[in-house]
């Protein structure tokens, strides 16, 4: 996401990303659930888009799971969790399950204990005063009062941060015994063993009493970034959204299909190709 309304011309997906038209239409079909990153893929300068709202809505009409996975904090996450028809939002790379409930509440759901989130509070305070010490013009992202289980610093949001400099944040967290990852938006770093891809197996636990390896097949990921490569590695009907090319050079693993639409265009293009393969079973 950037607060920028002037867009970069993305270079044209390479040819090893299937065109999303090569899905069959079987595995298609007999999906059960869907998991999406929010950033960019159902966001454009940090809103959900129209289409990709409502492609939420179809796939929840149909039957489907639908949580939304974000390196996002959990006071940014927290408003959309009673309003946008999802299941879950997995906020902070895994670390914090929202589920909406009856009047409006969110319940909040955490992989670590409230002594290990506390412990860890404090030293991760410590590594972002270190990187805002030594790196001059970088700086914590404006949702940092949100994050309970994280830090997050902002390199194209509403700065824009070189590679290299982004790569020294990176290194400096990981020097600091952290797990860092790189969003569309920003550079998140955390202490524990969650990431997205363990999120979605445990919020598949906690809401459904199921284990994910056993039904993998059966979910599609929909994403954008670098952070996303676990997914895109592990799902088979991994998805990315045509802007997923900017960041291509740097993944290690990329999705198997890409739309052709950016952003939230691309989420509702994958959203009815899902669903007009439920139609046709």
């Amino acid at each position: 996401m950037s607060s920028s309304s002037s867009q970069p011309v993305l270079p044209s997906p390479p040819h090893h990303l299937l065109p999303l038209s090569r899905w069959e239409a079987a595995a298609r079909g007999g999906l059960v659930g869907v998991f999406t990153d929010i950033d960019d893929t159902l966001t454009h300068d940090g809103a959900i888009t129209p289409d990709a709202l409502q492609a939420l809505g179809d796939l929840k009409a149909a039957g489907l799971s639908v949580v939304a996975i974000t390196g996002r904090p959990v006071g940014w996450s927290l408003p959309f969790v009673n309003t946008w028809p999802i299941d879950a939002i997995v906020a902070e790379n895994g670390a914090v399950a929202l589920l909406p409930s009856a009047g409006g509440q969110v319940e909040k759901r955490y992989q670590q204990d409230e002594a290990t989130r506390t412990a860890n509070f404090a030293r991760m305070q410590a590594v972002l005063e270190r990187i805002e010490r030594e790196l001059p013009g970088v700086g914590r992202a404006t949702d940092s009062p949100g994050r309970e289980t994280d830090i997050a610093i902002d390199h194209s949001e509403f700065v824009q941060l070189s590679d290299e400099t982004i790569a020294r944040v990176v290194a400096l967290m990981r020097g600091e015994g952290m797990h860092a990852t790189v969003s569309s938006i920003h550079i998140n770093g955390w202490y524990g063993d969650n990431d997205k891809l363990e999120g979605a197996r445990w919020i598949v636990r906690e809401l459904w009493s199921r284990t994910l390896d056993d039904e993998m097949d059966r979910w599609a990921y929909v994403g954008d970034s670098t952070n996303d490569h676990l997914m895109f590695r592990t799902f088979a009907h991994s998805i990315g959204v045509a802007n997923v090319a900017r960041f291509v050079p740097q993944l290690e693993h990329l999705p198997r299909y890409v739309t052709q639409g950016e952003r939230g265009t691309g989420f509702a293009e994958a959203a009815r190709a899902i669903l007009s393969a439920r139609t046709v079973r």
